[in-house]
């Protein structure tokens, strides 16, 4: 078992290193990581450089403002991290928006640290990307057999899944919405669990990164399925501006919307997590997808129905 002292930048490192059952080894982690509970007691080393509250609209001009004057989005606690003096430090390179990059990391703390610190940099875009991570991850802890064990038990709730969609004909349309303003439309691993789920994504392609769309794009795709899942969102955190869905013009005329099939998800503590619980969110869009299928009980707390 590894007895190396770990920080991690990124809450999805956090759940996979606790699912590697190494929580005990964390010492420091970032203002996002929440899951599992326990490491709400862990010291916090980063900070966002924005205020909370902010609308959809005012996150995305703030964020677009710090970024075109080559600042960072986050703040690493130097201090801190030297004060924990960790063996491994894991960060990402895969969003400067979603948390702290390799690049602020490396910045921070170069030459700074009393001893050197190994820095694991996750870039994930599929899940064959996530459980890629989680085997580096594990290779670098030194417990590569729990490695091998989490991808297995991961891997087999996938393979339930498959089987019993294996026959299916009929794929509907799914829209997943990743920011309400400006719009953007789910990318990276979020089409490929669509796809095992039983839908066909639209408007984004597995591996490529969200892109931004216009609402007449959504329009003329005219989804069967629609599922709101905000980056960092809570379903609750939604709720508050789903209006700006609502009031767009032809809104009540989607498909999606006529045979009320318009859905709310927690993208913050799922869909953009990319770490085990990736497998929740596709059993989350299977419920969703394919309801007389499948009930894995998330809704209510992973995803709920909302009906105009």
């Amino acid at each position: 078992m590894s007895a190396q002292k770990i920080v991690s930048l990124l809450p999805a490192a956090t759940e996979i290193i606790c699912a590697l059952g190494l929580e005990e080894n964390l010492v420091g982690r970032s203002h996002e990581c929440d899951f599992p509970e326990l490491v709400k007691q862990l010291p916090i080393c980063t900070e966002a450089n924005f205020p909370d509250g902010l609308s959809s609209g005012d996150i995305d001009i703030k964020v677009k403002e710090i970024l075109a004057d080559a600042l960072s989005v986050y703040t690493v606690k130097r201090e801190q991290i030297k004060a924990l003096a960790p063996d491994v430090v894991v960060t990402q390179a895969q969003c400067e928006v979603c948390a702290v990059s390799l690049k602020d990391v490396e910045e921070a703390l170069e030459n700074y640290l009393d001893k050197q610190a190994q820095i694991i940099s996750l870039q994930p875009n599929s899940l064959d990307d996530i459980f890629k991570d989680i085997a580096t991850i594990a290779a670098a802890l030194n417990v590569p057999q729990a490695g091998a064990d989490l991808l297995e038990s991961l891997q087999e709730r996938v393979d339930i899944i498959k089987h019993k969609l294996k026959f299916i004909d009929s794929r509907p349309t799914v829209a997943c919405i990743e920011w309400l303003d400006p719009l953007m439309i789910s990318g990276n691993w979020v089409p490929g669990l669509v796809d095992i789920a039983g839908g066909t994504p639209v408007l984004a392609q597995d591996g490529k990164h969200s892109p931004y769309v216009t609402w007449e794009d959504i329009r003329l795709q005219n989804p069967e399925i629609i599922v709101v899942m905000p980056c960092g969102f809570s379903i609750e955190r939604s709720m508050k501006e789903i209006n700006l869905l609502l009031e767009l013009p032809g809104f009540t005329e989607l498909k999606a919307v006529k045979n009320d099939r318009f859905y709310i998800a927690d993208g913050n503590q799922y869909f953009n997590r990319p770490g085990p619980r990736i497998i929740d969110s596709i059993e989350i869009l299977a419920e969703i997808i394919r309801p007389k299928q499948f009930i894995f009980g998330y809704e209510g707390e992973g995803w709920i129905k909302f009906s105009l």
